[in-house]
């Protein structure tokens, strides 16, 4: 009995946290229009932790955005840069599919991933492949992205399986104007200059 009841409190604490709906968000400001924000370049920081909240893994994200009006698609390609020293890109192609409403795709993910934005807030939902060791864990991603005064995006992912929570991410977005490109293009340069070397 006592197993049991710790099994159901723990489920209940999971699915608590799931509680958020986007219409709370409606109004909130500043507002986050994912096309304009994401064109052109931005950077991210993260960290991933585990359910026991031990930091798994740490890093960093260049982004290049693209907007086509006419197709009402936003292309965005992620270059992952781990601590670890591996390096991942990522494709993502976004549909807006309504007022309020995206759809999107990239490798990995499984059937189609579903987002809708109110406010400054930004709900993206997808089931994805996640390659763990040698094995691969189909896993869901809950996103919540809230865009700050001072144009940074908090992002923070619960990830699940079995419809428990595995870990947790925490990404913070930053877009990047043209002195920021420009030091960024420099501080890129600089390190393929010493990795030549």
């Amino acid at each position: 009995m006592r197993t049991l009841a710790v099994v159901i409190t723990a489920m209940l604490l999971l699915t608590g946290c799931s509680g958020m709906k986007i219409e709370d968000f409606k109004g909130a400001e500043p507002k986050l229009v994912l096309e304009e924000y994401f064109q052109g370049r931005s950077k991210a920081w993260g960290v991933f932790e585990d359910r026991f909240g031990t930091i798994r893994r740490q890093f960093t994200v260049d982004i290049e955005g693209s907007w086509d009006a006419q197709s009402q698609t936003l292309t965005l390609v992620e270059d992952f840069d781990y601590s670890d020293g591996e390096t991942e890109r990522r494709v993502w192609t976004l549909k807006k599919t309504g007022e309020a409403t995206y759809e999107g795709s990239a490798e990995g993910v499984v059937g189609v991933a579903t987002g809708e934005i109110a406010g400054n807030a930004f709900n993206w939902r997808y089931t994805f492949d996640l390659p763990v060791g040698e094995s691969t864990w189909r896993v869901a991603f809950d996103d919540w992205m809230f865009l700050q005064p001072g144009g940074v995006v908090i992002n923070k992912a619960a990830v699940s399986k079995w419809g428990f929570e595995i870990g947790r991410a925490l990404i913070m977005f930053q877009k990047l104007g043209t002195a920021e490109q420009a030091a960024n293009d420099a501080h890129a340069a600089l390190e393929q200059r010493a990795a030549a070397e």
